[in-house]
């Protein structure tokens, strides 16, 4: 029960960041939105690191440097630059294409790792989800919204690529992984963001605004990152992979919800067609996992 329980609370904090997002960037630069939530999410961590005393003991820092770039940095700025112009059910959905992203590019990253029949049909479909999302916008051509959106799917993108580097080449603690992820975004933020923004010019944001990013920051980053590691432990990482199922759900939910936006029809069914994608690539990998068990046991 408390794995379930685990795991809803991950969906529902990833999927509600598109909806804090939306809010921050409202008033404030999308990179500024970006290192706000690298920085709350990493002091979030760090006192997790510190109560469970726990310390970085094997991976070194340009690792984290680079893996940064690719799981925080560049998601972090694109999401937030793409939500000015689509909202947060789009924003939701082309998130859930990580999984899909990550089946094309584990062969590339992980040893062993290959794209079966199974694997190569639930990617087709999953593009095909991807087409049908985008589909209104490509017909009127490349404005804005369809910018945002290709933003929002690089993000993602790069998120699963990170993903995949952190299996490789991270070797300490999962939530010590996560706060050095987040410290050196930070860093990078913080770096850059003078250089593209004119800070001077900038006014105080409201209440609202600055209150989105510390949720962003210390729910849908910081503690998120710990269930994630927390559920991995407890129940392993093909249950806490279903959480993919669940972020799309909820984002497109709460966006409707609180936001009062429109769930349009194609909407509904590029959804449909990325979970089933991510669905039969997952039950193709049980199946495959239960074949070498029964042969094992068999020799």
């Amino acid at each position: 029960m408390r794995s379930y329980l685990l795991l809803l609370a991950i969906g529902l904090l990833w999927g509600s960041q598109f909806i804090f997002m939306h809010q921050a960037v409202a008033e404030l630069p999308p990179i500024l939105v970006a290192a706000g939530r690298a920085l709350c999410g990493s002091l979030t961590l760090g006192l997790l690191c510190l109560f469970m005393r726990l310390k970085s003991e094997h991976t070194p820092w340009r690792t984290y440097m680079l893996i940064a770039l690719l799981d925080a940095t560049i998601p972090f700025i694109m999401v937030a630059w793409g939500q000015q112009y689509v909202d947060s059910a789009i924003a939701a959905v082309v998130m859930g294409c990580i999984p899909f992203v990550t089946i094309l590019a584990a062969p590339l990253f992980i040893s062993g790792e290959r794209i079966t029949k199974a694997g190569l049909l639930s990617v087709i479909i999953g593009f095909a989800g991807v087409l049908t999302l985008f589909w209104p916008k490509l017909a009127q051509g490349m404005n804005a919204g369809l910018l945002g959106a290709v933003a929002i799917l690089f993000g993602a993108s790069c998120f699963a690529i990170g993903l995949l580097m952190i299996k490789r080449f991270a070797k300490d603690h999962p939530v010590v992984v996560a706060r050095n992820i987040l410290v050196s975004s930070a860093a990078q933020l913080l770096l850059v963001a003078p250089f593209m923004v004119d800070l001077s010019s900038l006014t105080m944001p409201s209440s609202q605004a600055l209150s989105a990013i510390t949720v962003l920051g210390t729910l849908c980053t910081g503690l998120v990152y710990f269930l994630y590691m927390a559920l991995i432990q407890k129940a392993g990482p093909t249950f806490a992979s279903f959480s993919n199922y669940l972020v799309p759900l909820f984002g497109v939910m709460l966006g409707a919800l609180f936001l009062g936006e429109q769930i349009h029809s194609t909407t509904g069914v590029a959804l449909a067609l990325i979970l089933g994608s991510v669905a039969m690539n997952q039950w193709a990998q049980q199946r495959r996992m239960q074949r070498e068990v029964s042969l094992c046991q068999a020799s």
